[in-house]
């Protein structure tokens, strides 16, 4: 196989890896690439569209297995919805398809741009996790390259162990190469929108419990609103329609260059975030949508990272319990607020209990999402969140994290020695590795 000195970004832009890659079109040459690997190194790990914020898809030193080009769709029955696609085959690529033939992923993440691969490796979440759990919940079965060089089938009726690590498993227990993924059948395109203004976090977190079951639920949340505002934002609640709306189009705007570091400063943001909040009729609003307007606002606009400048951001997203949610997010909040980092409008959604994965992120719950530009104080102010969301028993989501401590992990997933057992008996030469496994001491440490 032939392998190629590349630098990988993360989508965060905060970290790189310098490492050696390939790029295999086909399943055996992915297994030859397997042979080359040296136990002995740093290992390898599957690299997908990019998308994950912090180090999780990284492998600095060692080897990188770009998987974009296994990308295609190998069998559909249209009696169960089963789809069986290539782990490089995205979410944009599975909508084009399948949506005009009337059928849509039950789970989807806030960015289509994301690998079928990607999405196991990490159990995405969608708007709807209460009432579907989480994408790992529909995998039928799944093929997994090991790093033995033997290819595995693995489900939750086989090999449940083994599909258990590798649901959430952030890439560590071999190269996913095929996914057999259930759809479901859908109407139409459209989703009835409703948006309203919502005064503060109580406020939110009532609104959320009372949306409706099966709804999309979200909230965007002025992060540097304090006092009387604090949580203030505009509650989405959209429902699967019968009505069809035209496609979007399929131009994208594209940001060109990096933008001044200057740029993005508490007085622009807070301009930026009161201006959304209100942009919504304090009556609120009902509007029809296609399912990806809707879905996701930002791959309309192509590099949106670099908003953040040439220096990146992090992206800091927990989940808390219910009961601890009002104390714990308003704690979270207040921390953004006064540390004035420059945060977007923050993401707050509502999850259940669905969740595949021993490394799995999501529990019942309220999740919160911010942006941070870096700057000196963002690591300072990332590990005060972390230590709120120990505090109250939150766990912090591995697919957009850049700063979690060794010790916070361990406590945060309680499966993690059902994950290391699995680990143990697939890869005892630790021939998978990453950024994210080194940092957070993945595998048991002697």
């Amino acid at each position: 196989m032939r392998w190629k000195a590349l630098n990988l970004p993360s989508w965060g832009r905060t970290v790189s890896a310098d490492c050696l890659a390939a790029r295999p079109e086909r399943v055996s040459e992915a297994v030859a690439a397997m042979a080359d690997v040296d136990a002995a190194g740093l290992g390898l790990l599957a690299y997908g569209a990019g998308t994950s914020y912090g180090d999780v898809a990284l492998n600095p030193g060692g080897r990188a297995l770009l998987t974009q080009r296994l990308n295609r769709l190998l069998a559909f029955d249209p009696a169960t919805g089963d789809v069986v696609a290539e782990s490089g085959v995205t979410i944009r690529d599975l909508l084009r398809v399948f949506l005009p033939r009337g059928y849509l992923m039950p789970v989807s993440p806030g960015t289509a741009f994301v690998t079928v691969g990607g999405a196991v490796a990490n159990d995405v979440h969608g708007k709807n996790h209460e009432s579907v759990g989480s994408f790992c919940n529909h995998v039928r079965w799944l093929e997994l390259l090991l790093p033995s060089g033997e290819i595995v089938r693995t489900g939750p009726d086989q090999r449940p162990e083994l599909f258990r690590a590798t649901a959430g498993g952030i890439g560590l227990t071999g190269v996913i190469l095929a996914v057999c993924l259930r759809l479901m059948a859908v109407r139409s395109n459209g989703v009835t929108v409703t948006e309203r203004r919502i005064a503060d976090l109580d406020g939110f977190l009532a609104a959320l419990d009372a949306a409706e079951p099966g709804a999309h639920s979200v909230g965007w949340i002025d992060a540097l609103s304090g006092g009387r505002a604090l949580g203030r934002g505009v509650l989405q609640v959209g429902r699967l329609a019968a009505e069809s709306v035209p496609p979007p189009s399929a131009r994208t705007l594209s940001l060109p260059v990096d933008l001044p570091g200057f740029v993005l400063n508490p007085l622009t943001v807070a301009a930026f975030n009161a201006a959304y909040w209100r942009r919504v009729p304090a009556a609120g609003r009902e509007r029809l949508l296609a399912y990806e307007t809707f879905s996701y606002p930002l791959d309309a606009i192509l590099r949106w990272n670099r908003l953040y400048g040439r220096g990146g951001f992090h992206q800091f997203q927990c989940v808390v319990p219910v009961a601890e949610g009002p104390v714990a997010l308003r704690r979270l909040l207040e921390e953004a607020s006064r540390a004035r980092a420059a945060s977007f409008l923050a993401v707050l959604k509502r999850l259940g209990d669905g969740r595949a994965g021993f490394l799995s992120f999501p529990r019942a719950g309220y999740t919160l999402a911010m942006d941070f530009p870096h700057r000196a104080g963002t690591p300072a102010l990332l590990g005060r969140l972390e230590r709120v969301v120990r505090e109250h028993g939150g766990r912090i989501y591995l697919a957009k994290d850049s700063a979690l401590s060794p010790e916070g992990f361990a406590e945060m997933y309680p499966e993690l020695d059902r994950f290391r057992a699995v680990l143990a008996e697939v890869d005892p030469a630790g021939r998978m590795n990453s950024a994210l496994a080194r940092r957070l001491s993945v595998r048991r440490v002697a």
